[in-house]
């Protein structure tokens, strides 16, 4: 897998606003990363073996949705995380509308669609954010939506 990360200069709750938008660097996913990823978390010939792909509901070699999401979240936090403190999240939904092949190029875009200061918790916030895992041809190929906890600018966590 080669990527390329991008850093970006942490937000706290203050400096997001609804709309606020964020694209990743990009990430090749080979068919050996994708064997390799499926032999260890999800082994399921569509993802470990070209030739009987073939014959499945894929047709072909496809990553695991597993696999989908977790290089979404190496593209979300590169180098350093959008988000102050990290991404850390409280729920939420996810979606793989059609399926990664070898040799996709993998680009994460996220929205911030709402956010909510905490009325418990002085120091923090939620922010739902919908991203959306696209390849080179800008296909859609996992929808995450993801409500974080984001901090807000020098808050003490003990708040």
């Amino acid at each position: 897998m080669s990527a390329t990360i991008a850093h970006q200069p942490p937000a706290f709750l203050e400096d997001l606003s609804v709309g606020q938008r964020v694209v990743s660097a990009s990430c090749e996913l080979t068919a050996e990363d994708i064997k390799a990823f499926a032999r260890q978390y999800d082994p399921q010939p569509f993802h470990t073996d070209e030739a009987t792909a073939q014959d499945t509901f894929f047709g072909g070699l496809a990553a695991s949705g597993w696999h989908v999401a977790a290089v979404t979240m190496r593209l979300l936090v590169g180098d350093g995380a959008f988000i102050a403190n990290g991404i850390i999240g409280a729920g939420g939904e996810i979606a793989w509308p059609r399926p990664t092949r070898p040799g996709d190029i993998l680009t994460v875009e996220s929205e911030v669609v709402e956010i909510n200061p905490s009325r418990s918790r002085a120091d923090r916030g939620m922010v739902t954010v919908r991203s959306e895992t696209r390849n080179q041809r800008g296909e859609i190929v996992q929808i995450l939506t993801a409500k974080l906890i984001a901090p807000r600018r020098g808050a003490s966590a003990e708040n």
